[in-house]
């Protein structure tokens, strides 16, 4: 699947995002190594500490199925009505959870570049001394 293909498919699911508080729609497409592509979107809740991001949605549902590989996720955000052009990237915690399932040197994050394309970071770059499961000295 190319990247294009990726970031159209985190497109369609931003329209899922249950965002009635801040109407902003964050849309996630995790690619598994085995070439399935999970579907995530921001769920809000009114207590807000609930709330969960596009990026956790899709990789809880790939590992509730099994999945344990990936290669790269695509995410899209912008306000409820509007295009996503500008960059929208993953919060600390969802940069976590994908530590905990990546390959820091290995997984992509495709995010928009602001200016109509897409731009390409490895997980080592927005999480640099990320915590492991290797750093639990198992």
């Amino acid at each position: 699947m190319t990247n294009q293909e990726l970031f159209e498919e985190a497109k369609k699911a931003r329209l899922q995002a249950y965002t009635p508080y801040s109407h902003f729609q964050v849309g996630a497409a995790l690619l598994t190594r085995s070439g399935k592509v999970y579907h995530g979107c921001n769920i809000e809740n009114a207590a807000y500490t609930p709330t969960n991001c596009a990026e956790r949605t899709a990789f809880f549902k790939a590992v509730y199925e099994g999945e344990r590989e990936f290669e790269k996720i695509a995410i899209v955000g912008a306000k409820e009505g509007e295009e996503p052009t500008n960059v929208c990237a993953p919060c600390g915690v969802c940069r976590q959870v994908m530590r905990e399932f990546c390959s820091p040197e290995d997984f992509c994050i495709l995010l928009a570049d602001g200016k109509g394309g897409i731009k390409e970071w490895k997980l080592r770059e927005l999480l640099p001394c990320g915590f492991g499961p290797e750093d639990l000295g198992e």
